[in-house]
């Protein structure tokens, strides 16, 4: 099996020209053809030897790899599914806004952290994706040229596979890769301690933090990281950090019927959150087979948001997309799976 080329340095893309009797400098080279020019082909590199992609192809690949199903929604919400490894698929959706075109990507397949409401979690775990894999679904997507706009918010916990989420970053943010702002990126997360220092320590990009219920023991019961990690050791680590510039932290609230969209929750809200600039995102539910909550009614929604704003957080209820077409995360690769047991 080939390497792939997608998501190596410009000084790792030298050591294999090295290797492959090409000069050093040929790494740049590489490396403007692989994220500036976007080839899919050693062969479209016209600016090496002919020998040198010859020996290149020997060993490498660039890697890109098609999605084997998309699904478009009536709001312009398009949803990838992309192959991983033995029956597994991952999921990416770009959500079109007036000149914006956001990507929501994944970081692995599956997800360990088992959250009672998500989809991902009930498939298991499948592995971490290689930063090639994360990098491919902003490569390989129709959009690929006017995304922009990037949320590591699909299928997995990104900061459990830190180490490649970094990477596909430094590709998106360097100057040698797409050139993007840190601006343009947020990372959210259900709160993993040691790897969310080293992400706040280590990027600039924004952070949404998944919350959903400020009361502890119940937040425990329906996402069991609370256990490990205390929503509320989150929040102190978030305080030690700067946002009140360009760089900002929101936390995700999906509210849900009857179990944390009382007026108690907004006020433990209140007090957990005082005085840290950010903003909270209430969420519509996208209902799901055998779990027992549904959302909220907008008018408890809009109830809920109108207490938080009125005790000095800033809160929205944030716009519900591609619900026809399984967007919630897991979904479509969950239906996917299905398909390919029964056959």
């Amino acid at each position: 099996m080939k390497e792939r080329l997608l998501g190596k340095t410009p000084s790792e893309l030298s050591e294999i020209a090295l290797s492959s009797g090409l000069p050093a400098f040929a790494g740049k080279q590489m490396a403007q053809w692989l994220y500036q020019k976007r080839v899919g082909d050693i062969e479209q590199m016209t600016n090496l030897s002919k020998a040198g992609r010859q020996a290149l192809m020997e060993k490498y690949e660039v890697g890109l790899v098609a999605p084997i199903d998309v699904q478009t929604s009536r709001d312009g919400t398009r949803k990838y599914l992309f192959p991983f490894g033995e029956g597994s698929g991952i999921e990416a959706v770009m959500i079109p806004d007036q000149d914006r075109k956001t990507l929501c990507v994944s970081s692995q397949a599956g997800c360990k952290m088992n959250c009672r409401f998500c989809m991902t979690g009930r498939q298991g775990f499948h592995g971490n994706l290689s930063a090639a894999d994360i990098l491919n679904q902003f490569f390989a997507v129709d959009e690929a040229a006017q995304l922009t706009n990037a949320v590591f918010m699909g299928m997995g916990e990104p900061l459990d596979n830190w180490e490649n989420v970094k990477r596909a970053i430094e590709v998106l943010t360097a100057p040698w890769g797409l050139a993007w702002s840190p601006k343009r990126i947020t990372l959210s997360t259900i709160g993993v301690l040691p790897k969310l220092k080293q992400f706040l320590d280590e990027s600039r990009c924004h952070l949404a933090v998944s919350l959903h219920n400020p009361f502890p023991e119940e937040r425990a019961r329906m996402m069991p990281v609370q256990k490990a990690w205390s929503i509320t050791e989150v929040v102190r680590l978030v305080r030690q950090y700067d946002f009140t510039g360009q760089r900002r932290v929101s936390f995700e609230y999906t509210v849900f019927e009857g179990w944390n969209d009382s007026p108690r929750h907004a006020d433990e809200l209140l007090r957990l959150l005082r005085g840290l600039e950010c903003r909270v995102n209430l969420i519509r539910f996208h209902k799901i087979p055998d779990f027992p909550y549904g959302t909220a009614p907008d008018k408890v929604m809009e109830a809920f948001r109108d207490r938080l704003n009125a005790g000095g957080l800033t809160a929205t209820i944030r716009a519900s997309r591609g619900e026809d077409i399984y967007a919630a995360c897991g979904l479509l690769a969950g239906k996917h799976a299905e398909n390919k047991n029964e056959l």
